[in-house]
C-alpha cells in the first residue's frame, strides 16, 4: 500500500512538472510569435511578465478543459450507478456497469461491489424461481393423482377390488406430500441456521447398527445380503440429525439395488477422522448426473420412477447435515454398477 501511494505521488510531481513545463513552453512560444508578428521592442521585464500572464492563462483553460471532461465522465458514471440500482431495486439484475481500464479509486470500487451484488442477485433469483417450478411440480403430480382417483371413486359400477386400489393409490400419494412437506421444513430449518443443533458424545457404531435393523423388513423383502463392518467409534455430534443422514442414505441404497443385490456398510477410522461407506450394487447414477445429486429436487433419470416415491430432497439434506458438521460426503458411481458414499467425519 505504501509502495503504490509512493508511485502515486511520483506520478502527480512528474504530471505537475509537465503541466507547468507546458504552460509556460505555451506562454513562451505564443510571445514570442506576437512579438516577431508585430515587430515590438520592450524591455525583459515586460517580455517575461507577459509571458508569465499567458502562461498562466493557458493553464487555466487547460486545467477547466480538463476539469469539464472528468467531471463530465464522474457525472455520467454516477447516473448509471443511480439507475443500476434503481432497477437492481425494482427486480431487474440483468445489470452491468461497464468500467474502462484506468485508474483504480473507490469510485470504481463501488461499481464493482454493484456489478458483483447484481450477479449474486440474479443468481438468487434464478435458484429461487427454480426451486418454486420444482415444488410446484412435485406438488401437482400427487394432487392430479389423488383428484383423479377420488373422482374416479364417486362411480357406483365399481367393484370392492377397484375400490381399495384407488383408495390405496390416494393413500401413497398423500404420504408422498407429507413427506415433501416434512422435508422441505426441515431443508428450509436447517438453512435458516436456526434448527437445533445439539452435540454430544455417542457411539456411532450402534446408531448406525440400530438404523440397519430398523431397515431389515425392506432389505429382507427384497432378499439383499448386507456385508456391515463396524467399528466401536464414539464422536460427537447431533445424534437426531446424523440419525436422518444414515437412514436417507441407507434407504436409497435398498430402494435403487435390485432383488438378490449387496449393500455394504463399514464404519471405520483414520487417525482422527471418521469415515463411514455406504456401497450397494444399486442402478448406479451416470457421471453427468453426479455432480447435481445432492441440488435440491434433482434426480438421476433412472431415479424419476414415480413408484420410487422419492421427492429428490433426501440428498440435499443429507450434504446440509455433513456439512454443518464440518465434515464431507462424496459420490462415487457407475450406471449399472452401484454406488459408494463416503462421508467423512
Amino acid at each position: 500500500m505504501k509502495i503504490k501511494r509512493f508511485f502515486q505521488h511520483v506520478f502527480g510531481m512528474v504530471f505537475f512538472f509537465v503541466f507547468v513545463s507546458f504552460g509556460f513552453s505555451a506562454g513562451y512560444f505564443i510571445v514570442s510569435g506576437i512579438y516577431h508578428l508585430f515587430d515590438f521592442h520592450t524591455s525583459d521585464y515586460f517580455r517575461h511578465m507577459a509571458m508569465a500572464i499567458i502562461s498562466l492563462f493557458v493553464m487555466s483553460i487547460v486545467g477547466y478543459l480538463i476539469s469539464i471532461f472528468t467531471r463530465s465522465r464522474r457525472r455520467n458514471l454516477l447516473l448509471e450507478v443511480l439507475d443500476a440500482l434503481k432497477r437492481i431495486s425494482k427486480g431487474d439484475f440483468n445489470v452491468y456497469l461497464e468500467l474502462n481500464s484506468g485508474k483504480r479509486n473507490q469510485f470504481t470500487s463501488l461499481v464493482d461491489h454493484i456489478n458483483h451484488m447484481a450477479k449474486q442477485l440474479k443468481q438468487l433469483e434464478e435458484m429461487r424461481q427454480e426451486f418454486i417450478s420444482n415444488v410446484s411440480h412435485e406438488i401437482q403430480s400427487p394432487l392430479t393423482s389423488i383428484m383423479g382417483f377420488a373422482r374416479a371413486l364417486q362411480f357406483d359400477q365399481l367393484s370392492g377390488e377397484e375400490r381399495s386400489h384407488y383408495l390405496s393409490i390416494i393413500e401413497t400419494e398423500s404420504r408422498r406430500l407429507s413427506k415433501l412437506s416434512d422435508n422441505l421444513m426441515k431443508l428450509t430449518s436447517l438453512e435458516s441456521k436456526h434448527h437445533p443443533f445439539e452435540r454430544h458424545s455417542y457411539r456411532l457404531d450402534q446408531q448406525i447398527r440400530t438404523i440397519i435393523l430398523a431397515c431389515e423388513p425392506h432389505w429382507t423383502e427384497k432378499e439383499l445380503e448386507l456385508d456391515v463392518s463396524l467399528e466401536k467409534v464414539v464422536i460427537t455430534a447431533d445424534e437426531d440429525l446424523m440419525s436422518q443422514v444414515w437412514t436417507n442414505l441407507i434407504h436409497n441404497s435398498i430402494k435403487f439395488t435390485p432383488k438378490l443385490g449387496t449393500i455394504r456398510v463399514h464404519l471405520h477410522q483414520v487417525d482422527d477422522k471418521t469415515v463411514v461407506k455406504i456401497t450397494d450394487t444399486g442402478i448406479g447414477i451416470a457421471k453427468k448426473d453426479q455432480v447435481h445429486i445432492f441440488e435440491r429436487f434433482y434426480k438421476a433419470d433412472k431415479a424419476r420412477d414415480r413408484s420410487k416415491g422419492g421427492s429428490g430432497l433426501g440428498l440435499s439434506i443429507v450434504k446440509k447435515i455433513i456439512e454443518m458438521h464440518d465434515g464431507t460426503i462424496l459420490v462415487d458411481s457407475e450406471e449399472g454398477q452401484g454406488t459408494t458414499f463416503t462421508i467423512t467425519l
